[in-house]
C-alpha cells in the first residue's frame, strides 16, 4: 500500500510473484515476474520506517514461498524511482519495476511539457540467478561475464546479427520470434517536449542512453557530480601519490561482520575509497546506494582519499542523493543525519558485488522504532521532533574501502 503526503488517497496493489516463462531478448528463458508480467507493473503516486525497506534479514525476514507481506509506506518525494526484489540476485532475475511519484496537486512542475514517457533500462542474463550465485561462491571462483542482452521496458534482442535480413529500402531488420521482445514503439508528436523518465536496473552494466538526430535537456542539478576518467590501464603517479601498482596494506581492512552502531540524529561523514579488484591493475565503478537516507556529496577526486582534500568539499550546495558513484581509483565523500530510526543497508548496487559483501550496515536509534506494526496499523513518520537536516554540522567520520 502507498500511502501519499497531505491527506491523499492510499492506493493498494496486491501482487503475486513467482516464476514465468519469458523472452525478453527472443530467447525462452525462465524470470521471476508480478502477477505473471514481467518488468513489473508501474506504481504511480502522488507526492504526499523501517518495516517498508525491504532488506532481507536486515530491516525483516525474506518473504517465504506463500507467505503475504504487508508494505505500508508514504511517497514523500517525487522523483523517478524502481523498486526491486533485495534477497540473492532477485533483480537479475526480472524482479524489478517503476515507481513515479508525481508532484501534489496544485504544484507546479519546474518546466513545461506536453507529455511523458517512461524507460526502464536493463541487462539481461541467460545464466540463472541461481547458477551464477553458485559461480560467485565456488573455488575456483567464477565470474557472471557480460550480459547477453540489453533491454528497454523488458524488451530486446540476443544475437541479432543471426536473424537480421535487408530490406528493399537497404536498411536491417530483426526478425521477431516472440511479442515478449517486439521492440517497444513510443509514439510522439513533432514539435512538442517530452519528458522522458528513466531508471536503469542493471546488475551489471553502466549504460549511456542517446536518441538519434535529438538533442536532449538532461534534467538535474547544476552541482551535480561530474567526473571524466579514462577505463583503460591507469597512470603510475595520482596527484595524492597512491600507487596503484603496489596498493599498500590496509590496517583497517577486516572482515566485514559488524554492524556500525550510530549515535541518532547525528551527522556523519562517509568516505568511499576505491582500490583495486581481484589484480592490481584493475579498479572498477561501484554505484553505491544508502536505505533510509538521503544524502550529501560532498566531493570526490582521484587516489587515495588525504586531509588536505577535505578543503575541496562543497558545503554550499552540495547535491542531495541516495545513490552515488565511486569512480576507478578514486574516493568520494558524502554526508548525511542518523534521524531515520533503524537498520539500514548501505551498500554498491552492482548486484554481484553485493552479494558476494560489498555493503555494510548503520543501526541507529533502534530504541525508537517500537514493535513490529500489524497489518491494520498504518505506519507514519515520527521524525516532526528531528532537527532539520543541514550539511553544516558536527559529524563523525567512517571510510569504507571498495
Amino acid at each position: 500500500m502507498v500511502r501519499g503526503g497531505n491527506g491523499a488517497k492510499a492506493r493498494h496493489f496486491r501482487w503475486e510473484v513467482g516464476y514465468v516463462f519469458w523472452s525478453p531478448d527472443c530467447e525462452e528463458n525462465m524470470l521471476i515476474g508480478i502477477n505473471g508480467r514481467y518488468p513489473g507493473p508501474t506504481i504511480h503516486a502522488k507526492f504526499g520506517t523501517p518495516w517498508a525497506d525491504g532488506t532481507a534479514s536486515i530491516s525483516q525476514c525474506p518473504i517465504k514461498p506463500d507467505e503475504t507481506f504487508t508494505y505500508r509506506f508514504k511517497a514523500d518525494k517525487a522523483g523517478t524511482y524502481f523498486y526491486h526484489g533485495h534477497y540473492g540476485m532477485q533483480r537479475s532475475a526480472g524482479l524489478y519495476g517503476s515507481l513515479i511519484v508525481d508532484v501534489a496537486q496544485g504544484v507546479k512542475e519546474p518546466f513545461h511539457y506536453d507529455g511523458e514517457l517512461n524507460l526502464l533500462l536493463s541487462d539481461w542474463y541467460h545464466q540463472s540467478m541461481h547458477s551464477q550465485m553458485l559461480g560467485l561462491s565456488s573455488i575456483p571462483f567464477r565470474w557472471i561475464g557480460e550480459p547477453q542482452s540489453l533491454l528497454i521496458n523488458g524488451r530486446g534482442q540476443y544475437n541479432c546479427s543471426l536473424a537480421a535480413h535487408i530490406l528493399d529500402d537497404g536498411s536491417s531488420s530483426c526478425q521477431i520470434k516472440s511479442n515478449d521482445c517486439a521492440p517497444l514503439a513510443l509514439r510522439v508528436l513533432p514539435k512538442k517536449t517530452y519528458r522522458i523518465r528513466i531508471a536503469s536496473t542493471t546488475s551489471l552494466s553502466s549504460l549511456n542512453l542517446a536518441i538519434g538526430n535529438h538533442k536532449m535537456t538532461v534534467d538535474l542539478s547544476s552541482t551535480a557530480c561530474r567526473m571524466h576518467f579514462h577505463a583503460g590501464k591507469p597512470p603510475e603517479d595520482f596527484p595524492s601519490n597512491y600507487d596503484v601498482m603496489i596498493p599498500p596494506i590496509n590496517p583497517n581492512s577486516t572482515q566485514g561482520n559488524n554492524v556500525y552502531k550510530i549515535e541518532f540524529n547525528s551527522t556523519i561523514d562517509v568516505i568511499l575509497q576505491n582500490a583495486c579488484a581481484l589484480s592490481v591493475n584493475v579498479s572498477e565503478i561501484h554505484p553505491w546506494h544508502l536505505h533510509g537516507h538521503d544524502f550529501w556529496v560532498l566531493g570526490y577526486g582521484e587516489g587515495r582519499f588525504g586531509d588536505t582534500d577535505i578543503a575541496r568539499f562543497n558545503l554550499k550546495n552540495p547535491p542531495l542523493r541516495n545513490t552515488v558513484v565511486i569512480f576507478p581509483f578514486g574516493w568520494t565523500a558524502i554526508r548525511f543525519v542518523a534521524n531515520n530510526p533503524g537498520v539500514w543497508a548501505f551498500h554498491c548496487h552492482i548486484e554481484p558485488h553485493l552479494h558476494m559483501g560489498m555493503g555494510v550496515i548503520f543501526s541507529e536509534g533502534v530504541e525508537l522504532v517500537g514493535n513490529i506494526p500489524s497489518l491494520s496499523t498504518d505506519l507514519r513518520s515520527n521524525r516532526e521532533d528531528v532537527d532539520k537536516p543541514s550539511p553544516l554540522r558536527e559529524i563523525n567520520t567512517y571510510l569504507v574501502c571498495c
